[in-house]
């Protein structure tokens, strides 16, 4: 069975939700419909003619990229230029084209944990914080002889997790009572009686963007007919995700050492390099794309180097003044998006039993030449 459209695009959202994208950013379902079996998903950096053209090669259905194909608004679609050509094929080919930008950013397990990862980087936490993860308690009242499903069904959807802990609830042993009336269907008890139950009270916190997982998946187990549960806005913040990741090098490492690391593992055979070459390195910060601006915030928060793409001039010549090394790989360095995306997805795909199959583009769009 193939994957609608919308199963895919939900799926990404798990991944990288919308709601955690910069205010205004690109993304989203840019061009055609999600209304359609997806034989085949491309996901890439770039959507550029030769990305289009590796689509159509493989039959592919829907793209997944990073970087928007409409950042302006069009004020005309003209066919003979280079960008309505890609759209003119996109178009003829019924090739829809999603994208997941700075949300893939901002996300836990997303691009800048990728670059953190593949650098050697850890116990990492945002460089620019954007959103603070909001809370609940959710409260539900199960007969005993279910607690153990009910609970393993909540925390197995994501609810408990405080920082680095998770599965944490707080459980407390009781007595239930309630009157079935006509037309009930009881697991315990009889209509016009009133029952007593042996309960437990599970408490648990419950991130807002699971919420509706979380309950759903509490329900579900639950043998009541009737299920009593509160749900309690919590002042308590929970996880803050942002931009850029900053922490710790596994292995200290001289700024020469790590430019070797940061080439390999991103797959790039330059870098543009800020400081001196034998500095020693203990706190590492990384932000795909043009993260430049975060030079201050990277310094503030303890880094000795940051590893982004674009940097300009006068922002290397402050970062020098501030002792702060940078390595720039490039925007392009991004690209490590399109494996992990793709395996990610797959993987997902392959869990519901869906045979839609997800690619990751062999085109390099790197548009620099290293002379």
């Amino acid at each position: 069975m193939l994957a609608k459209g919308q199963t895919v695009i939900q799926y990404m959202e798990q991944l990288a939700p919308k709601h955690v994208a910069e205010p205004d950013d690109r993304i989203g379902l840019q061009l055609g419909t999600l209304q359609k079996d997806i034989r085949t998903v491309l996901v890439a950096l770039d959507v550029n003619e030769e990305v289009v053209d590796e689509a159509i090669e493989l039959g592919a259905d829907l793209i997944i990229a990073h970087h928007a194909i409409i950042y302006r608004p069009l004020k005309q679609l003209q066919t003979d230029t280079p960008m309505g050509k890609v759209y003119e094929k996109l178009i003829k080919h019924d090739i829809a084209v999603y994208i997941s930008h700075t949300n893939l950013d901002v996300t836990e397990g997303g691009m800048n944990d990728w670059m953190g990862e593949a650098v050697g980087i850890v116990n990492t936490a945002p460089i620019h914080d954007m959103h603070n993860e909001q809370l609940s308690k959710l409260v539900v009242f199960v007969p005993k002889s279910h607690h153990q499903e009910v609970l393993d069904a909540v925390l197995g959807a994501g609810a408990g997790w405080i920082g680095n802990y998770s599965h944490c609830s707080f459980n407390i042993e009781g007595f239930g009572t309630f009157m079935p009336r006509e037309g009930s269907d009881p697991f315990q008890g009889k209509q016009g009686k009133i029952e007593r139950a042996n309960e437990v009270r599970i408490e648990t916190i419950v991130p807002h963007d699971i919420k509706n997982k979380v309950i759903q998946a509490m329900l579900k187990a639950h043998p009541y007919e009737e299920v009593a549960y509160d749900l309690y806005s919590m002042d308590l913040k929970g996880r803050s995700l942002g931009l850029g990741r900053v922490g710790k090098l596994k292995e200290v490492k001289t700024l020469a050492e790590l430019v070797e690391v940061v080439k390999e593992k991103l797959d790039v055979p330059h870098v543009r390099v800020v400081g001196e070459l034998d500095r020693t390195i203990r706190k590492a910060a990384v932000i795909g794309g043009s993260g430049g601006r975060y030079m201050m915030k990277a310094l503030f928060r303890g880094a000795d180097v940051l590893i982004t793409g674009d940097v300009d001039y006068h922002t290397a010549q402050d970062a020098l003044a501030a002792g702060l090394a940078i390595i720039d790989p490039g925007h392009n360095a991004e690209k490590i998006m399109k494996v992990k995306v793709a395996e990610w997805m797959e993987q997902k795909l392959q869990e519901h039993k869906y045979a839609t199959r997800v690619v990751a583009s062999r085109i390099d769009t790197e548009p620099f030449q290293f002379v």
